[in-house]
């Protein structure tokens, strides 16, 4: 494993970070970009997940980043709920829900595989 010498290598960071885009590009297609309440709750918790990572990442203890990532991971979980509102609402349909909640799933993995190699060595 390759030592992480900024935010930008990790790879929970980049995966949050393709979340945040999958997530925008979404929520900026038919009555999801105009349910502006559910578009800024799921974008918003996307670009937290992405965010606290970073955020975190320039902590002074390892114990201070370990909660950042465990908010970042509770905002991956947040976008993966949402997702389930847009799907129920009709603004995505299954095919969408499903790629998104995959990347979701994997971002969030990411980031708690983090979160538990801090506590290593």
């Amino acid at each position: 494993m390759a030592f992480i010498k900024r935010f930008e290598d990790s790879q929970a960071w980049q995966e949050a970070r393709v979340l945040v885009k999958m997530i925008y590009g979404l929520t900026n297609k038919d009555q999801f970009a105009k349910d502006f309440g559910m578009k800024d709750q799921i974008r918003r918790a996307s670009v937290s997940a992405m965010a606290n990572i970073a955020e975190g990442f320039d902590c002074e203890s390892k114990l201070e980043f370990a909660r950042f990532l465990g908010i970042a991971r509770r905002s991956a979980v947040e976008v993966q709920s949402l997702l389930y509102a847009a799907l129920d609402t009709s603004y995505i349909n299954q095919t969408e829900f499903a790629e998104h909640y995959e990347q979701a799933r994997k971002a969030k993995a990411l980031i708690g595989g983090f979160k538990s190699s801090l506590g290593k060595k």
